[in-house]
């Protein structure tokens, strides 16, 4: 046993103290050193996400994609690649339980020869909102109420009746697969739009789909809740068995190709995360499989400290102009800074595979050599690093005038009252259930009222029966 600078520990059990009954001696190093590093063992925790489990695999191409993106890792079929994904609640706190009704956060890092790429995404193909500006507000309103420091379904229903675009995802939210089974059991996606570019400068837009091999099956609510209470790391505890047995978990990895023009004539707007585009339109094309083999050895090392980031980009894949993905982009890696400083990117579960050769500098925690003697600006006459224009991103025409402009459509009832009419009866019967139950405890009648009126522009019948569960009737206003 040793202290932090190597030298060896010749008391474990007792502090130096002046006689046996006497005072602590400020010249104990080891203890100090001992409880100070004790004191500062927690970094702040995810201010979303924060609840995760995470494994080690490898992803490996099945079909040829490389008319469509140049992107080396995706470049020829049995290629693998790789990987760290790391599996999130949203909403609560590192020591919530697993088996809430939650959006779950499925993000993975490739780490490819050309860089590290990160896909991160959740489960459910949609989002709440579509412009990053209301996304603190809207995680407000998830967190815990700061007068009461309770959870405020009041607060929630508020946010989101005025917020009619998230009626796409509370439904998917409150309906079968708002409360994943295990999260083998459920798919991933990538939610927002993106660009692939091939190596002749053509792009298309694609969407992502991870499809669990082991099926996609949800959580009967009672028995969540009871799971909650028993055991509440209950789907961190199966995703490592299963691995630890052997059984290893995977996913398919299908994109929707939408041709690049297609973007100014399709019947939604494609950049809008709060509507999917349809697989009958855009049918689903397989790239690879990713295999979860590994489990961490270090909790906090691995899964803690992993730093995702949809700004992580590699040459063949870039961002759209979906304006909930643009403010993403900033605010991750603005976390990542914030959480585990300047020099996260040298954490090992974060490092590339490749070599790193920029003019970044000193910092908090810089751990590797700090550039030496090396030259640290650019353009400079030394054979520094430089540019490389292949890998500069494809452009995208852009026009109008600067404004806090609005997405040019508010039907967010068309897709959310497909999907209710596409359930089954006892599908439906669930999703009422789930809606009443949490509605109850709103302490407004105007909410509430508000909240029936955008079920009922979806489709009447789900207006009706939610008004009906909860003792109230469909405002005259929007019948």
């Amino acid at each position: 046993m040793t202290t932090a600078t190597g030298a060896p520990v010749g008391d474990n059990q007792n502090s130096l103290t002046a006689g046996q009954r006497g005072p602590g001696l400020i010249q104990d190093f080891y203890l100090l050193e001992k409880l100070a590093h004790f004191n500062r063992e927690r970094i702040p925790e995810r201010i979303v996400h924060a609840k995760g489990a995470g494994a080690h695999g490898y992803f490996e191409v099945t079909n040829d994609v490389s008319k469509y993106t140049k992107a080396a890792f995706l470049s020829e079929v049995g290629k693998r690649t790789p990987v760290f994904t790391r599996f999130s609640t949203v909403a609560g706190e590192l020591g919530s339980a697993d088996t809430v009704r939650d959006p779950r956060g499925f993000a993975t890092k490739f780490y490819t020869e050309e860089g590290n790429y990160d896909l991160v995404g959740n489960n459910t193909p949609i989002f709440f909102i579509r412009d990053a500006i209301k996304f603190p507000d809207f995680i407000h309103t998830q967190k815990r109420d700061p007068r009461t420091h309770l959870h405020n379904p009041t607060a929630e229903f508020d946010f989101w009746s005025l917020s009619p675009e998230s009626l796409h995802q509370i439904t998917y939210l409150h309906g079968d697969r708002g409360i994943p089974a295990t999260l083998r059991h459920m798919n991933g996606y990538g939610s927002h739009t993106y660009k692939w570019v091939n190596a002749q400068g053509e792009a298309v837009w694609v969407k992502y789909h991870w499809i669990s091999d082991q099926g996609v099956k949800g959580l009967d609510e009672d028995l969540a809740t009871k799971l909650a209470g028993e055991n509440p790391d209950y789907h961190t505890e199966d995703l490592y068995n299963a691995i630890e047995n052997g059984d290893y978990p995977s996913w398919t990895l299908y994109v929707q190709i939408i041709p690049y023009e297609d973007y100014k004539t399709y019947k939604w707007d494609i950049f809008d995360v709060t509507k999917t585009v349809s697989k009958k339109d855009y049918p689903r094309i397989e790239v690879g499989k990713m295999v979860l083999d590994r489990n961490p050895e270090n909790y906090f090392a691995e899964v803690e400290q992993v730093a995702l980031s949809p700004g992580n980009f590699v040459p063949g894949i870039e961002a759209s102009p979906d304006k909930m993905l643009q403010g993403r982009i900033f605010s991750y890696a603005d976390a990542h800074r914030y959480r585990l400083g300047i020099n996260h990117h040298q954490i090992p579960i974060n490092r590339p595979v490749v070599e790193v050769n920029n003019n970044y500098r000193d910092g908090y925690m810089r751990v590797d050599g700090n550039g030496g003697g090396s030259v640290y600006y650019e353009p400079n006459s030394f054979n520094g690093p430089v540019e490389d224009p292949a890998a500069k991103i494809s452009p995208f025409e852009v026009t109008g005038e600067a404004d806090s402009v609005a997405y040019n459509s508010d039907d967010h009832y068309t897709q959310p009252g497909d999907l209710y009419r596409m359930m089954s009866a006892d599908e439906k019967d669930r999703l009422i259930k789930a809606f009443v139950n949490h509605m109850k405890p709103v302490k407004k009648e105007e909410i509430k009222l508000r909240q029936i009126g955008i079920f009922y522009k979806a489709d009447p019948e789900w207006g009706e029966r939610i008004a009906e569960g909860l003792g109230l009737k469909v405002p005259e206003t929007v019948r």
